[in-house]
């Protein structure tokens, strides 16, 4: 249960705490580069979902735990973490393969990255229908359908791919799947805001903080911001603020999924940069930034510790965190492999900190 703690002069809520929630959509790359990303998650978060788009993909049960094992080894133990694993679709993906993983125990969800769509993504679906059978397969065996929803087209504007996917992709698909569990990751329009809640009880989405907080004005604001370029990417005012209000609803369609992508600061900062927000060093204070802005504080432990797992079938955790109204200010940059990260709001004031 959350609980506030408010200052009595002002009755400004000062400290919260609430059940540690968890991370529904994670990137932390693979070998050297975990000791610098994993323990960053692990300090607020008990769970995340890892993405599987490695070099070469986690295709095959066999795969997605070898990599679970890297990630625990770069895990400080006391910190309690769990990774939640899942497998790359291709066309190409047995049925068979969705038994396995799921007789695994710790696979609990397979993504569909269109190919080309975003980072590592080239040995993505290229046609959805190929996939039917595995699609079954995840029906039958109650696992999610987790999808980065957008066309790669590239007749199709960069702004207008997350609605046709709804349109070409995922319409079709729940009408052929209609028990499938499909989340829709980072969602970042009104439309998909309004095709999530016109579903049933088997479509949920996950929000990110970048998406959130800003529109595509950041990723030009005195120039190319690069620590502001994602896939999906920021899109319009309206948009932001449709994902506000679906954040704070109380729905609990909608959860918390960071997206937090890790990229060495020099390959960001370079002429054809990379996709990808590192958010994870301060993702639950940023979520906290947005709750108490809309002063939906009550509305954030629904959102980021129970909407997931319960959609997940997962058991709800039971340690808490607690964070203050403290300002503080987020760290230039982070050591990463030979080189640095840079953290989204680098060099900026804070407002909540987690104790």
């Amino acid at each position: 249960m959350i609980i506030i703690t408010q200052q009595c002069k002002t009755l400004k809520i000062m400290q919260i705490t609430l059940t540690r929630p968890d991370d529904w959509h994670l990137h932390v790359r693979d070998n050297d580069a975990l000791k610098y990303t994993v323990p960053f998650t692990a300090r607020q978060f008990a769970r995340a979902i890892i993405m599987p788009n490695l070099t070469p993909p986690n295709i095959t049960s066999q795969q997605a735990l070898a990599y679970r094992e890297r990630i625990l080894l770069a895990c400080p133990p006391e910190l309690n973490f769990q990774p939640l694993m899942t497998l790359y679709l291709t066309d190409n993906t047995p049925a068979d393969e969705i038994r396995k993983a799921k007789q695994s125990g710790h696979i609990v969800a397979v993504k569909l990255y269109p190919a080309g769509a975003t980072t590592n993504s080239d040995a993505g679906v290229t046609d959805i229908t190929k996939c039917y059978e595995t699609l079954k397969a995840l029906q039958k065996y109650d696992m999610p359908l987790l999808v980065h929803g957008e066309v790669t087209d590239p007749d199709v504007d960069i702004f207008d791919r997350e609605k046709q996917f709804i349109e070409k992709v995922l319409i079709p698909t729940r009408k052929a799947f209609p028990e499938l569990k499909i989340v829709f990751e980072h969602i970042t329009t009104k439309d998909a805001v309004d095709y999530v809640l016109a579903e049933d009880k088997f479509t949920a989405a996950t929000i990110t903080p970048q998406h959130l907080l800003y529109n595509r004005n950041a990723i030009f604001k005195g120039g190319i911001r690069p620590h502001y370029y994602c896939l999906p990417v920021l899109k319009r005012e309206e948009h932001r603020v449709a994902l506000n209000n679906a954040a704070i609803s109380g729905n609990p369609k909608f959860f918390l999924g960071t997206d937090s992508a890790p990229h060495a600061q020099n390959k960001k900062e370079a002429a054809c940069g990379c996709a990808g927000i590192f958010s994870a060093p301060l993702a639950i204070e940023l979520y906290a930034r947005v709750f108490d802005a809309n002063n939906a504080l009550d509305k954030l432990e629904g959102f980021a510790s129970f909407y997931g797992a319960d959609f997940y079938a997962l058991n709800r955790n039971t340690q808490t965190i607690t964070l203050q109204k403290k300002n503080w200010t987020v760290p230039d940059h982070y050591p990463f492999l030979d080189g640095t990260i840079v953290p989204l709001h680098a060099g900026e004031t804070e407002s909540w900190q987690l104790i």
